[in-house]
């Protein structure tokens, strides 16, 4: 049994992350400590809210070092809704930018769509060879949001040997990012442990990552 640890930053649907990851197979604590949270096999960074809030809680708790950390050692994190939000270099809101963990680059801005928050469910459109969405191609999730990243492209590393992102796109009223997979870190804008079978199945694939 794999041990995850669901950062504890003051922000983010703890305990329901920590349901739907034990239903997953994993053993989860939720936790503050950089300690607990460097040493476990997986690292969840939950996030709801506004981006700022959530950067500050972040930062608040070293949470952007100790990804930093994880990922450069190949170690896996999983950012959920705004903690897939702030990977990207800043969020826009109400004309108010704030830094991010800049693990992406481009920013974070208002969806253009005629009703917001875009609340319910809907469908995904993954990329071939996803691990996340291996098995719920046709499969719907479960999103709560007015804002979302609507690119990513990351510098040409002019190497066979550094793979792109897996980007994963949803429509409503523009397409946007709705998760990514790149090595170690992985995000969904919707929300797994809301998700149902679906959910439960995404954060089992995960795991079996790690």
């Amino acid at each position: 049994m794999k041990d995850v640890v669901v950062l504890d930053y003051g922000s983010g649907n703890l305990r329901s992350a920590q349901r739907a990851l034990e239903a997953a197979g994993a053993q989860v604590q939720v936790t503050a400590s950089a300690e607990l949270a460097a040493a476990a096999d997986g690292l969840v960074v939950p996030g709801v809210g506004a981006f700022e809030s959530c950067a500050r809680g972040l930062h608040s708790v070293g949470g952007a070092r100790l990804i930093e950390r994880r990922l450069a050692g190949g170690r896996p994190v999983l950012g959920i809704c705004v903690g897939m939000q702030i990977m990207f270099e800043a969020g826009d809101e109400h004309g108010l930018v704030s830094p991010g963990c800049a693990q992406w680059p481009g920013r974070v801005e208002k969806l253009q769509a005629a009703i917001l928050p875009h609340m319910g469910w809907n469908t995904v459109e993954p990329p071939a060879g996803s691990v996340l969405f291996d098995g719920l191609e046709q499969q719907r999730f479960y999103f709560v949001h007015s804002y979302a990243a609507k690119s990513l492209e990351l510098a040409d590393a002019g190497s066979a040997a550094v793979k792109p992102p897996l980007v994963t796109w949803t429509e409503y009223g523009e397409r946007f990012v709705s998760a990514v997979e790149n090595g170690p870190l992985s995000a969904t804008q919707f929300h797994p442990e809301k998700s149902g079978e679906a959910g439960v199945r995404l954060l089992r694939n995960w795991i079996a990552t790690l």
